[in-house]
């Protein structure tokens, strides 16, 4: 939660959208950590599977 999100929750107000407005940021954030996570899952697949049509000791790059 940034300065501005902790300086809104002090402010009297809607309750119920400050939490709405929270939880939407931080799908948002797990969404796109996940989408990252999938990439590189997705691309050390794809190097192990060239790896095996190689044959042969492989030594990733990285």
């Amino acid at each position: 939660m940034g300065l501005r999100d902790f300086a809104r929750s002090l402010r009297p107000g809607n309750d119920t959208e400050l939490a709405a407005d929270l939880a939407a940021q931080k799908r948002a954030r797990r969404s796109r950590a996940a989408t990252k996570a999938d990439r590189e899952g997705q691309a050390w697949e794809d190097r192990d599977r060239a790896a095996e049509r190689k044959g042969g000791w492989y030594k990733p790059a990285r």
